[in-house]
């Protein structure tokens, strides 16, 4: 199913920020060069833009097809979904309020939300810093998140059940204690944001944001001529997939964008940042106790090669995004792709040239499975972080083979490699079930992104 393109020539297309001469053009890392050439040769991605910011000069390389079959290059004006790194632009509308004196990170968020019932621990509330830092004690997401189009996952999810889950969640936690990354924490910081200007999110996000940095192109809610720009989204099965409606999770990751904006924002960071701008990228908190890497306003901080630099990345159903820039300012990378697959070892070695990337999987090879065989699979396997905290993912067995569905979360196809070892196609993931003495199915192994995730059978 996964369609192969043609390479396309190297595009590389000048911006409105490019006024230099072209000599001056910031080049692109020949190693980051033929893994993003590769990737688009192969089908893996559809069509990859990078824009490189080398002091004051920046330049932007396509690589692939905005549309199947079409000689389309994607170039600085090309439209995606950039997912997660909404997340900064959320935490940098934060520091504008507190800079203007109309927030401080300390206060309670329900002080901006009075027609909410806010969650609380012993008495200990949840402050803005902590929904900008994800120590806000809130899970990923909530737990009356019940999608009804799993290919549009957050289009129903609507601010009535955002209340609704806020006022019934009991928190596992003190807020400030622990980091844990959370998409409803944002929700709800965008939420309180836009409730103390008296406005809407996206009417924050143009106003603050956009529109100073004159990007044009950079919006929640797509105007018709940035859709007519809009690079369609993939799975990675390389399906094409719609964008997703997030609704009222949108400052958590609606925000559309091109690489020419996102030079614009970056380099608003890079170059004698204004106060918001240096407010967002200070350190705020650690991830852990004993980790090097700290948290500002969304932006994660980390230290490289004798190198310091903020990044954040971002998925949608059928889009991936990278931001980062080395916080002396000389070096920043964007990457953007119409494909759900990560970007971001591609990223960070735009980002520091010589960072070597992994080499990339071969495609598994799916086989069949007696229907018998599957059967076996067919339970709920859980994870219990707490008494009122826990992930439950669903094996189920169709018409056309096993389906897992984690809490809150769309079914997805499982594809055996071998028995006992099943893999997706709708994510990166990996899913190997083991047996007890008597050879029975006693629990799963949930492999992403590098971690392992035991999860017991449920009786």
């Amino acid at each position: 199913m996964t369609p192969t393109f043609a390479l396309l020539p190297l595009c590389l297309i000048g911006t409105a920020a490019l006024a230099a001469p072209a000599l001056a053009a910031p080049t692109l890392d020949d190693a980051v060069r033929q893994r993003a050439e590769e990737l688009t040769r192969t089908g893996l991605h559809s069509s990859i833009v990078i824009a490189v910011i080398d002091g004051k000069h920046s330049a932007v390389y396509g690589f692939g097809s905005v549309h199947a079959g079409k000689n389309a290059k994607p170039g600085a004006d090309t439209v995606y979904q950039i997912g997660s790194v909404t997340k900064t632009m959320t935490g940098l509308l934060l520091a504008h309020a507190v800079v203007d004196g109309k927030v401080t990170l300390e206060e309670p968020v329900a002080a901006l939300l009075p027609g909410y019932t806010m969650p609380a621990f012993d008495g200990k509330t949840i402050s803005l810093l902590d929904l900008a830092t994800h120590y806000s004690a809130l899970p990923r997401l909530p737990d009356n998140f019940a999608p009804k189009d799993p290919a549009n996952p957050y289009a129903d999810y609507t601010e009535a059940k955002q209340r609704q889950f806020l006022a019934a969640y009991q928190l596992p936690r003190a807020p400030g204690s622990v980091f844990d990354y959370s998409n409803i924490g944002y929700a709800v910081l965008g939420t309180a944001l836009a409730a103390r200007a008296g406005s809407s999110y996206e009417a924050l996000l143009q106003s603050r944001i956009a529109v100073p940095l004159g990007m044009r192109s950079t919006s929640n809610t797509p105007t018709h001529g940035m859709l007519t720009r809009l690079a369609p989204g993939h799975l990675l099965t390389g399906e094409p997939t719609p964008a997703w409606d997030l609704n009222v999770v949108a400052p958590a990751g609606g925000v559309y964008s091109s690489a020419r904006d996102m030079i614009a924002y970056l380099q608003a960071y890079m170059f004698k940042p204004l106060r918001p701008y240096a407010l967002a990228i200070k350190p705020q908190r650690p991830l852990a106790p004993d980790s090097e890497t700290k948290i500002g306003l969304a932006w994660l901080l980390e230290q490289q090669q004798g190198q310091g630099y903020a990044w954040h990345s971002g998925q949608t159903g059928g889009y991936t995004s990278y931001a980062a820039f080395t916080t002396d300012g000389k070096r920043g990378v964007v990457v953007l792709t119409n494909t759900a697959r990560t970007v971001d070892a591609l990223g960070l070695s735009a980002l520091l040239p010589g960072t070597p990337l992994p080499p990339l999987k071969k495609p598994q090879v799916a086989i069949e499975l007696p229907r018998a065989t599957l059967a076996e699979y067919v339970a709920d396997y859980v994870l219990e972080h707490s008494p009122d905290e826990h992930f439950t993912l669903t094996v189920s067995l169709g018409k056309h083979g096993l389906e897992a569905a984690g809490t809150g979360v769309g079914s997805a196809p499982l594809f055996a490699s071998a028995k006992d070892q099943f893999f997706f196609r709708a994510i990166e993931a990996e899913l190997v079930f083991t047996r007890d003495a008597a050879g029975k199915v006693a629990g799963a192994v949930l492999r992403q992104g590098g971690q392992d995730v035991v999860l017991p059978r449920k009786p």
